[in-house]
């Protein structure tokens, strides 16, 4: 297990560390959610759209995803369509 810190300011923000960019494959205007469950905080990057699992099953040299990480893929479409931002 890795830890990492950043600091918040006054204003309630702060600088995600290189390496979680890095590992999440971040890119500015990339969306984050952070997910609560059980008292603990899990941060997950929102940079897929539903089209970039288009063909996801059967394109050669594609990385695999995992049935949970379609499923988030979609309802976050479908959320993004329900409130009109794509």
């Amino acid at each position: 297990m890795n830890v990492f810190y950043a600091t918040m300011t006054s204003k309630g923000q702060t600088t995600v560390p290189a390496e979680i960019r890095e590992l999440l494959k971040l890119k500015p205007g990339d969306r984050l959610r952070y997910v609560v469950k059980n008292g603990e905080v899990t941060l997950k990057a929102k940079n897929k759209r539903l089209t970039d699992l288009a063909g996801i099953l059967h394109r050669p040299g594609m990385p695999a995803m995992t049935v949970e990480e379609m499923n988030e893929a979609i309802g976050e479409a479908i959320v993004d369509h329900v409130m009109g931002r794509e």
